[in-house]
């Protein structure tokens, strides 16, 4: 185990700023570099469809959207955004964007219905079409391999606590390569492990709902070791690859200068931001727990260290907002919290959890999305920095970034999406990463959080991300001003328009 400490001062708003905002003079000086990677993200069980076409089996997504009052207003990803059947248009719009990669997910259950065993070769046929209009479009195909869709056959033996999942896993990541790698070089294993383990065994606000620290801890090493041998397993079976990741992250920030909060951020940031990027380069995971980790919990076995490194070719995350976090390990631990939608922000009495004990808050201080999540463009600087710095410059993409808005198209105006907040938010967002660039950050590629509007998981229609508006009565696509204003970005790599 390794200390990751938290560099961030407690957060201090200057009195001649005005807070989460970044200087309309620094927007209009910020340049990317020649070269820079302009891309779009979605996630197959949020854009596909198709739920039960061709073969797919359950996902632990499809048995949860069925059962009545899990998702707002009662929708499902049955349908979602029809690109099992529209991706040819999709592709046509990703151009129109001048996007140069589309950060997509694989169904597992599309490929093996039960999560094992042959492969399903319609799935892998739908795959294939997807990655040639890609490539005949000039865009890169990056893959992410799980993004949540858990084949329902692999949970009812256990989900993620179950470490045999590994093992399958690794398996369903070979069976890809093998039949795609020849095209898609870029790779990564899951889509924010940390929320797969948390969010689904802990906390009980994702599938499969479960409430258990311990399936949390054991589900959190299953996946760990999941990245591990599917990483040579896609290495193996593919001479092109690049392996990667998407984790999710966000800054750590101490609630004052207190060591004992700054101790709080750093296990925050360990467990957090690098839990699973740790186990990737080191074989081994980051002091993330107050005392010694709880390995026997974890069911940490004699050779795990050599299964769990597997250094990484590039470094993937998501930047979205910050935290502000504060110690809780000298109270008595009580459990609870509250979701926000992306993580627990903060616990009971005693912090999160009894191992990490800390409470993490997302500040409002900064301008807040209809998600309500705060906009603070200073994070993806200080983030980027700091991984940058950790990991000795390895090349990083942003995997996702992105701001939930409700602007519908405007009859009175030909229909268009005049959607101002987004492109402000991009504005602020992307000037931030600039300058992290322009001081030495190693940053190849950022990820648009999301292409069209979709299921957005638990919120159902409620929350809409795209550049591009979907009309969920009709399947109709509008590139709303910000998905003009990206492509205009992307064809550029300014943001002064």
């Amino acid at each position: 185990m390794n200390h990751v400490a938290s560099p961030f001062p407690s957060t201090v708003t200057p009195a001649d700023e005005i807070p989460g905002t970044v200087p309309e003079a620094e927007i209009r000086k910020a340049r990317f570099p020649d070269g820079f990677i302009w891309g779009a993200a979605t996630a197959a069980y949020q854009v596909e469809g198709a739920w039960d076409e061709d073969g797919k089996g359950e996902s632990i997504w499809d048995r949860f959207a069925h059962t009545p009052g899990k998702i707002r207003g009662g929708v499902t990803g049955d349908i979602a955004c029809d690109q099992y059947h529209r991706y040819e248009e999709d592709v046509a719009l990703m151009r129109k964007l001048n996007l140069k990669s589309y950060r997509f997910s694989i169904s597992w259950p599309r490929i093996q219905p039960n999560g094992t065993g042959a492969p399903n070769m319609k799935g892998l046929d739908y795959y294939s079409r997807l990655v040639d209009a890609l490539l005949a479009a000039g865009i890169r195909p990056w893959c992410t391999l799980y993004h949540w869709d858990l084949p329902q056959g692999l949970e009812d033996r256990g989900g993620w606590p179950n470490r045999d999942l590994a093992g399958y896993f690794a398996d369903y990541a070979g069976l890809l390569a093998k039949h795609l790698g020849d095209r898609i070089t870029t790779w990564a294993p899951f889509n924010m492990p940390w929320a797969i383990a948390y969010m689904g065994y802990a906390a009980g606000a994702l599938p499969p709902c479960r409430t258990s620290l311990s399936d949390f801890l054991k589900a959190a090493h299953t996946l760990g070791l999941a990245q591990g041998e599917a990483h040579r397993a896609v290495k193996a079976a593919s001479s092109k690859a690049t392996f990667g990741s998407a984790y999710e992250m966000a800054p750590a920030y101490p609630k004052t200068d207190s060591q004992a909060d700054r101790a709080a951020a750093a296990r925050y940031h360990a467990m957090n931001n690098v839990f699973f990027l740790e186990a990737a380069m080191k074989g081994h995971y980051p002091k993330a727990f107050v005392g010694e980790a709880p390995l026997e919990l974890m069911d940490f076995r004699p050779g795990d260290e050599t299964i769990l490194k597997a250094p990484l070719d590039w470094i993937g995350f998501h930047y979205y907002t910050r935290r502000v976090v504060a110690d809780a390990s000298h109270e008595q631990h009580f459990g609870g919290g509250s979701f926000s939608g992306t993580e627990i922000e903060s616990g009971g009495p005693g912090g999160r959890d009894p191992y990490t004990r800390f409470n993490a808050e997302m500040p409002k201080e900064g301008p807040l999305t209809e998600a309500g999540l705060e906009l603070w463009p200073r994070g993806i600087y200080d983030l980027v920095s700091q991984i940058s710095r950790e990991y000795d410059g390895l090349p990083i993409e942003i995997t996702e970034s992105g701001c939930s808005y409700l602007d519908a198209p405007y009859e009175e105006d030909n229909g268009r999406v005049p959607d101002f907040r987004r492109i402000e938010w991009y504005r602020q967002v992307l000037s931030e990463l600039a300058r992290a660039i322009a001081d030495g950050a190693n940053v190849r590629a950022f990820h648009a959080w999301t292409l069209l509007d979709n299921f957005q998981w638990g919120e159902g229609h409620t929350e809409r991300y795209g550049l591009i508006h979907t009309d969920f009565r009709n399947q109709k696509r509008t590139i709303k001003d910000s998905g003009l204003w990206f492509s205009r970005v992307a064809a550029t790599n300014r943001l002064d328009w």
